[in-house]
């Protein structure tokens, strides 16, 4: 009877594994249609602005705000897009599932971080706390992904807002 029990207990203790695991991995995500508006930038007038894309790819999940990654190409060169769109600073791309295989948050954040890749403000508070960011390579590769603002970071670790947040909805 011990080892029936024992046997149980590992199996119900694998199963909740794998359920969990599943749940975060592909439960909740769903696929992002494409609408012909999905990739805008805030240009340095402080306007957010769509921008002309093909091939796009997106995720997005109702469980959490920072769940979103999509993939996307562009015929607008850096020069191009330093020029006209406000940079966003500090950003790094968030990993995303292992079977979104268009969006490698390491490579990306090499990429970056070598200056091949330009952040770029996507809109300022999507969600309040939340940014949408838009990082474009130089062959014309763009990520999208979602960080938490100053304004967010505030809200989630109960520090007083300030006068520089929005109020909130």
């Amino acid at each position: 009877m011990g080892q029936f029990l024992a046997g149980l207990t590992v199996f119900c203790a694998l199963a909740a594994g794998f359920g969990v695991w599943y749940t975060n991995v592909y439960a909740f995500y769903d696929t992002v249609e494409p609408t012909g508006e999905d990739v805008q930038l805030t240009t340095l007038a402080g306007t957010p602005e769509v921008i002309p894309v093909e091939g796009f790819e997106g995720i997005d999940a109702d469980s959490s705000p920072i769940r979103y990654r999509a993939c996307f190409t562009t015929t607008l060169s850096l020069p191009e897009l330093t020029a006209t769109y406000a940079p966003y600073e500090g950003a790094e791309p968030r990993v995303a599932p292992a079977w979104f295989d268009c969006f490698d948050a390491e490579a990306l954040g090499t990429e970056i971080a070598a200056g091949r890749a330009q952040v770029f403000t996507g809109v300022r508070n999507i969600e309040w706390g939340i940014d949408r960011v838009v990082a474009i390579t130089g062959q014309g590769r763009g990520y999208v992904w979602h960080e938490i603002n100053d304004c967010g970071a505030k809200a989630y670790d109960g520090t007083p807002l300030g006068e520089d947040c929005p109020p909130r909805d």
